[in-house]
């Protein structure tokens, strides 16, 4: 869906006024929407374990177990199954758990298996490098759950947008639901009313007779543990019935992270794990190390490790708008980098963040020179002159490099002591012969990258 400009100044104003301070749940949703969800993917291990675990608080009657086992490359499969001793009694499906689906169509699914074809399966595909949709990578993790002899495959999903939520319904799930997409049945839940007033009932399909009443149940609660427990995305298919029970057979879901603060306990245990194919560089690991031993937010994302245009951006919404306007401006191919240093990081936590960042947009020469934006909106708490003392120490260390690289800086900020750090990068650049050009919350958030790029096109 495209996203005006408008759109990122309403954001920039929610992140300057935390959810916290709103007391009415319905109001949070509407900001939420507002905020463009930031959506991550979970692993079905995880998703599935949400659903046994909270699901039959709105549906008392759903009796789906959750077992369900993780092997990853460190797993050691004896101690796994005494853990879980039903994966020696049970029939098995092992299956892929990295964020990719089609997982069937590419015969990557083991089905019917006892344990002893479950291992060798494993054995066999641990490690793997497999083509999925374009994308080459290696198989590192993946699920393994009773099999479930079924006929019927049911579809449902749920999925939000500015008005709210959709819910997507269909008797013909599976593989082929794409296919069959003039089936599915589309309910509308608005992002204020909520479920009341939804008539899932009389739109339900009438092939499905009694089982009809089941599944408006099961919608019903699916979606109440949907806006309850943090998610962004989340189908089911198929589902099936089993011993006249509701059975998941696969899912796809993503949380929406600005939910955390609220889901700590639900989410308990859950990680967030790379998309399939993508594995993070030394750099990237170093700074995902750094903010996990910190309480400020460290992020760093490597586009084109070539690219001419870096960033260095307080907030991850101002990151967000940053980013959208380089592309605006026609040198997407030219982002280097994604990322963010906010949450009031301290003076060293800053350096170590500056520094990979100088460390890596110097490696590569290019005779027409590189842009470093240093920019952000006004901060709330975090104390610029602090963090800015960080950024002067990288900055002094890669002279020569800076130099070389003919990089030119461009530096925007507002917030607690800004005038100290905007005297602090004004001073530095005098003394590092490295051109810095320096502006104040007078100055519009964005208005150094027009000003960068205007030199870059040059």
């Amino acid at each position: 869906m495209p996203v005006s400009r408008e759109y990122f100044a309403i954001r920039e104003i929610f992140w300057l006024f935390p959810l916290e301070r709103f007391v009415n749940k319905k109001i949070i949703r509407v900001a939420k929407v507002v905020l463009d969800m930031a959506q991550r993917g979970i692993r079905e291990y995880d998703a599935k374990r949400l659903l046994a675990g909270f699901l039959p608080q709105y549906l008392n009657e759903f009796s789906y177990k959750g077992d369900l086992a993780l092997v990853g490359p460190e797993t050691n499969l004896e101690e796994l199954a005494s853990t879980h001793p039903w994966l020696k009694t049970a029939k098995l499906v092992v299956k892929p758990d990295q964020l990719f689906g089609k997982r069937g169509k590419h015969g990557l699914v083991l089905l019917d298996a006892d344990w002893d074809g479950a291992k060798k399966y494993l054995q066999e595909n641990m490690g793997a490098e497999v083509a999925v949709e374009g994308i080459t990578g290696r198989l590192s993790h993946f699920l393994i759950e009773p099999f479930i002899p079924h006929i019927e495959e049911l579809y449902v999903a749920i999925s939000s947008n500015s008005d709210g939520d959709n819910i997507f319904f269909s008797m013909q799930g599976g593989v082929f639901v794409e296919e069959n997409w003039d089936k599915v049945v589309r309910f509308h839940v608005d992002v204020l009313a909520g479920m009341d007033g939804v008539d899932i009932k009389s739109r339900l399909p009438e092939d499905l007779g009694e089982k009809g009443i089941a599944i408006e149940n099961f919608v019903k609660a699916l979606w109440r543990f949907y806006a309850e427990t943090g998610f962004s995305y989340l189908e089911i298919n198929p589902f099936t019935f089993h011993n006249g029970s509701i059975v998941p057979l696969d899912m796809v879901a993503k949380l929406d992270d600005a939910e955390e603060y609220w889901q700590r306990k639900r989410w308990s245990g859950l990680a967030f794990p790379e998309p399939f194919g993508r594995s993070l560089s030394n750099e990237e690991l170093f700074i995902k190390d750094l903010d996990s031993k910190t309480g400020a937010s460290l992020k760093l994302t490597i586009l084109n490790p070539e690219g001419r245009v870096w960033t260095m951006v307080a907030g991850g919404g101002a990151s967000v708008i940053y980013a959208d306007t380089i592309c605006d401006l026609g040198f997407a191919k030219e982002m280097a980098n994604y990322g963010e240093y906010s949450g009031d990081p301290n003076t060293e936590e800053t350096y170590y963040y500056t520094r990979t960042i100088l460390d890596l947009m110097t490696r590569h020469i290019d005779p027409r020179g590189k842009m470093l934006l240093i920019g952000g909106a006004i901060a709330n708490f975090t104390d610029v002159a602090k963090t800015f003392k960080g950024v002067v120490m990288a900055l002094e260390e890669y002279q020569e490099k800076l130099q070389e690289a003919g990089v030119k800086i461009y530096v925007r900020r507002g917030g607690p002591n800004y005038e100290q750090g905007l005297t602090l990068m004004r001073s530095v650049g005098g003394r590092l012969g490295v051109p810095i050009e320096v502006y104040g919350p007078e100055t519009h958030m964005t208005r150094i990258v027009p000003l960068a790029l205007e030199d870059a096109s040059a």
